[in-house]
């Protein structure tokens, strides 16, 4: 579980980049807002949200109040399940067209849990799923925001830019209108035309006021749309946390695994090969025990040395596992052991009311073992310190050094694999290593009483 320190940012031109620098744009976000292609594809979006709200709602309410009529029968069962699985079909049109215009990725729906085969296991599953209820309520919904939001839109878009460019086509009025201008107001007596070239030059900024306002105000109408498409339309919080579940299991159940083939690998080729060795040694000392007791003797010395080397192995596998004075002491002290075998001076301090749960007590030993492994192997510093400590229902770990930086846990790295590790708990590891360094690495896992 190690990482390559100074990786993976070579060709990175982030936010802070130089590269980014240089294409940043000179004009201020509100005026550069109305012409930029996410304005664009948000009000596309507003748009297009009409004509597919009015076939989403027309579908939906017909179609449910069709299966709901029918329901003293058995017509209105497949009436309804096809009504819900229409509204499904919608649905993946409109997570596709929102991840097309607004950017948003929205997972699907957990799928038919289906008892069975047939058109009737099918109908009961479409009937009993959750998620397939929601896309007719999303239907149903829809149509009403839609045409509250396209009409706002749509005004405060069309009348904006036609009063900011009102100076270029005012002349349309006298030549073809018969009138001087843009008719503010009138009555049977009295009429005001905006003719004048202040009142151009006024009618212009007003229109400068509505463009510039309405990029923001069909981002706050879209909002409410993407709030829309992730509650209705995506997985249900339930759904998503079996899912997380799923995934963690089977990261715990892959790391377990590689763990047992790791000790079985190390016992094999390491205390089991020199116990061998060493019975062999000993039998070979035996023999020669009557014949030549020096050479025996010899060997018997050379024997009690492999028995050392054994030990102290099975000693350092053993505390790869779960170390002794963890269980006896906790963190502190075991930490403090894992510090004095750094290649590096190494500070800890651990601040805890209590110990957490002997399974949360080993992760964090093991996470910080680990990364003060990177930190002997890759980071070329001559300092590190350990903060343990406790906010509230958590537990924080945080390594630093002074080394060259550059950690990535994106790339496939040891830091991904530690990671994944922490995941598993409902961990959180937060890599921060530019580089030149320092590296500030920091795990977040639950505390657990």
């Amino acid at each position: 579980m190690a990482t390559q320190y100074g990786q993976g940012y070579g060709d990175w031109d982030g936010p802070g980049s130089p590269g980014a620098e240089e294409r940043r744009h000179r004009l201020p976000a509100p005026l550069r807002a109305p012409i930029e292609a996410r304005s664009w594809r948000e009000f596309g979006y507003l748009m297009l949200g009409l004509p597919i709200g009015i076939v989403m709602f027309t579908y939906a309410v017909t179609m449910f109040a069709l299966g709901a009529g029918l329901l003293v029968t058995f017509l209105g069962i497949p009436v309804l399940a096809a009504a819900l699985a229409g509204c499904r079909g919608f649905g993946v049109l409109e997570r596709a067209r929102a991840r097309r215009l607004l950017g948003l990725e929205v997972a699907d729906p957990e799928p038919l849990r289906m008892k069975g085969h047939g058109p009737m296991a099918w109908m009961g599953a479409m009937l009993k799923s959750g998620a397939s209820w929601r896309h007719l309520l999303y239907a149903v919904l829809r149509f009403p925001w839609a045409v509250f939001a396209f009409v706002v839109a749509l005004n405060f878009w069309v009348y904006g830019w036609a009063l900011l460019t009102y100076p270029l086509w005012f002349w349309l009025f006298p030549m073809y209108g018969g009138q001087d201008g843009l008719q503010l107001y009138g009555d049977q007596t009295h009429s005001i035309y905006l003719d004048n070239p202040f009142e151009i030059t006024v009618t212009a900024l007003v229109g400068l006021l509505f463009t510039v306002a309405t990029p923001w105000i069909v981002r706050a109408l879209t909002s409410v749309d993407r709030l829309l498409v992730h509650g209705l339309l995506g997985p249900s919080r339930l759904a998503t946390r079996v899912v997380e579940l799923e995934s963690d299991r089977g990261v715990v159940i892959d790391t377990a695994a590689a763990d047992l083939r790791r000790i079985e690998r190390d016992l094999h080729d390491g205390a089991q090969a020199r116990l061998v060795a060493l019975a062999m040694d000993l039998g070979l000392a035996k023999e020669k025990l009557a014949e030549d007791p020096r050479a025996a003797a010899r060997m018997v010395d050379e024997a009690h040395g492999e028995v050392k080397t054994a030990l102290q192995e099975l000693r350092d596998l053993a505390r790869g596992i779960h170390p002794a004075v963890l269980t006896d002491r906790g963190l502190d002290a075991a930490l403090s052991a894992v510090a004095s075998r750094c290649t590096v001076p190494v500070q800890v301090e651990v601040d805890l009311p209590a110990r957490p749960a002997p399974a949360i007590e080993g992760i964090a030993y093991f996470t910080v073992s680990e990364l003060l492994q990177n930190v002997s192997k890759h980071a070329r510093a001559t300092r590190a310190t350990v903060d343990v400590w406790r906010v509230e229902d958590r537990l924080l770990l945080q390594v630093v050094d002074n080394g060259v930086g550059g950690a990535d846990a994106s790339c496939g790295s040891g830091l991904a694999g530690l990671a994944g590790r922490l995941d598993a708990v409902d961990g959180i590891l937060v890599v921060d290593s530019p580089v030149a360094g320092p590296t500030r690495i920091t795990a977040e896992l639950p505390w657990r009483r």
